[in-house]
């Protein structure tokens, strides 16, 4: 322990027993113990002693620089804002057009689709039992024709797309690409984001159509086919959102997360694709919850040991293949009901050196 350390220990041991336990002796605290919503015990104060300046390199690091804790880029916000969507769909193709061009026109930087539930789990709108849910929390997309007007008037080679689509992402994919040949943008100039990640649908989301092997089938296909042909195209977004929004804590959320993304890394790897080649295109996507310092040491941990598992585990090389990249995303009620709860996120995301951010309607105006 440095001399400076000793001297914080000395002040903080003089403190407690001076001045912390006799105000308690008078005025218990609230609680028998503080602990965050995912039950970590909140101690009444935080000093320098607490950190291990020895490890401080190794375990955090400066930004931009391996294991990436602290951020993926050197300079994060202070070079360029978040991307800023808000997830919107609803109805027909038309109205959710219209919808997206006021958004832009607002100032909005990419768009984020939500489809229908029988869109997400390969219906057409006439199917029976898509009966009473066309249409609701999401758009309809049934052809290729409602995928053009879904983006008229949209420069797919200005806007980025997050598609929350993961069963039939592969058919939506097809068809984006296609809008977008029909405007004369190659699909080596898209880019965006479909969420592909069926695993935690098994875990927590429900919108799967086949067995586990086939669908993992499928998502290696997509990473096989946009190393090449759509390179700009994040191709899965493994997704701890919807695991934290089942009930699960900060630290299972990203356990689970990473447990998905290791085996879409074993999964692609053996299908014969080498790691540097489709790394760099994997994306992930988290919950933005109440805990502001829970929330940065998460978005922290999960990028380190994301890290550490591309280069030690999977023998990555290049360093985008070793980043973890994502959006966290809150819920917002349009009412306002909910603005504290999106201001806070909003300062999760920004200490937590997120570089996207979705602001996500509560569904009833989806």
């Amino acid at each position: 322990m440095s001399e400076q350390s000793e001297r914080t220990a000395s002040a903080f041991s003089e403190w407690n027993s001076k001045s912390f336990r006799k105000t308690l002796e008078k005025f218990p605290e609230r609680e028998k113990q503080f602990t965050t919503a995912s039950g970590s015990l909140v101690n009444p104060l935080y000093t320098p002693i607490d950190a291990n300046e020895d490890s401080y390199v190794e375990k955090n690091g400066f930004p931009g620089q391996y294991p990436f804790t602290r951020g993926i880029q050197p300079t994060m916000y202070r070079g360029k804002f978040w991307t800023m969507r808000q997830y919107a769909g609803f109805g027909n193709a038309k109205e959710s057009n219209e919808r997206y061009r006021y958004l832009l026109s607002q100032g909005q930087t990419g768009l984020s689709v939500a489809f229908d539930l029988p869109t997400q789990i390969g219906y057409d709108s006439d199917a029976p039992i898509a009966d009473g849910e066309v249409g609701k929390v999401g758009v309809a997309i049934d052809t290729l024709a409602d995928m053009e007007i879904l983006f008229h008037d949209i420069p797919l080679d200005k806007v980025s797309t997050s598609m929350t689509i993961n069963a039939p992402a592969s058919v939506l994919l097809a068809m984006y690409i296609a809008v977008a040949e029909k405007q004369g943008v190659g699909k080596d100039k898209i880019s965006g984001t479909i969420q592909n990640d069926i695993l935690k649908e098994y875990i927590a989301r429900g919108t799967y159509i086949f067995p586990p092997t086939p669908s993992m089938r499928l998502i290696t296909n997509i990473f096989q086919y946009c190393r090449s042909e759509v390179p700009k195209w994040n191709t899965i977004s493994i997704s701890g959102y919807h695991i934290r929004e089942a009930g699960s804590t900060a630290a299972q959320e990203v356990g689970f997360t990473l447990a998905d993304g290791i085996a879409y890394v074993n999964a692609a790897l053996q299908a014969g694709l080498d790691v540097d080649e489709f790394a760099g295109q994997l994306s992930f996507f988290f919950n933005a919850h109440n805990e502001l310092f829970e929330e940065v040491a998460k978005y922290r941990a999960a990028r380190r040991l994301w890290a550490r598992i591309m280069k030690d585990r999977f023998g990555a090389k290049k360093a985008k293949s070793q980043m973890l990249r994502f959006h966290a995303d809150s819920r917002i009620d349009t009412d306002g009901a909910a603005g504290g709860q999106q201001h806070r996120s909003r300062d999760d995301s920004d200490a937590g050196s997120c570089p996207r951010r979705h602001a996500e309607p509560s569904h009833q105006f989806a």
